[in-house]
């Protein structure tokens, strides 16, 4: 295999997918800008969730939020449930790994906040039950998926779908509309300039 002719191929693979996700996700991506605009207003905060590669996504977009993303400004209320090695291994040992999250947003959502699961596959157990804790606690719950949106399909809302089939493309994808939604989020709250 000749190498830079891999790394061309998948550059340029990237490429197609991100021009598809130009082409295809304003909307939803405007939609959830707004969710977690008006939960941020009304004293609500963003609760970022995934396996994996989507852990480090979410822990990765709340750091961004309670941080900064490119300039200082005041901090806004985003928590990776992801992080807290205790409650995770408490709830995988003591209800099961599919409650690993829907456990937590048990105990920290509320009405009005937003619940962002992430799964390329849109089939991981624990992040349909997150999903499902979230509407019935009345957070918005929403999600980032790849193309087909598995099981997240009509759960949540907005869904954002990356239009393809392979981990490594939805990923890229989904922490760059992760953080276009970190800046969007700052740009419409009025804490930098757009």
């Amino acid at each position: 295999m000749n190498i830079s002719t891999f790394f061309e191929s998948e550059l340029d693979e990237h490429l197609k997918v991100a021009a598809a996700v130009r082409e295809t996700l304003s909307a939803p991506f405007a939609e959830l800008t707004e969710k977690c605009v008006d939960s941020i207003r009304n004293g609500g905060k963003i609760l970022f969730f995934g396996n994996g590669g989507s852990a480090s996504d979410a822990q990765h977009l709340a750091t961004e939020l309670t941080i900064r993303y490119i300039t200082d400004r005041a901090a806004i209320a985003a928590i990776a449930l992801t992080t807290d090695g205790s409650a995770l291994t408490a709830a995988g040992n003591d209800l099961g790994f599919e409650h690993l999250f829907s456990r937590q947003i048990e105990a920290l959502g509320r009405p009005g906040d937003v619940a962002i699961g992430i799964s390329t596959s849109g089939r991981s157990p624990n992040i349909i039950a997150g999903l499902k804790m979230a509407r019935e606690k009345g957070l918005v719950a929403a999600g980032l998926s790849g193309e087909t949106g598995g099981d997240m399909v009509g759960l949540a809302e907005p869904l954002i779908r990356v239009p393809h089939r392979a981990a490594a493309r939805i990923q890229e994808m989904h922490i760059t509309i992760g953080q276009a939604l970190c800046g969007a989020i700052e740009i419409q709250l009025g804490l930098v300039e757009g």
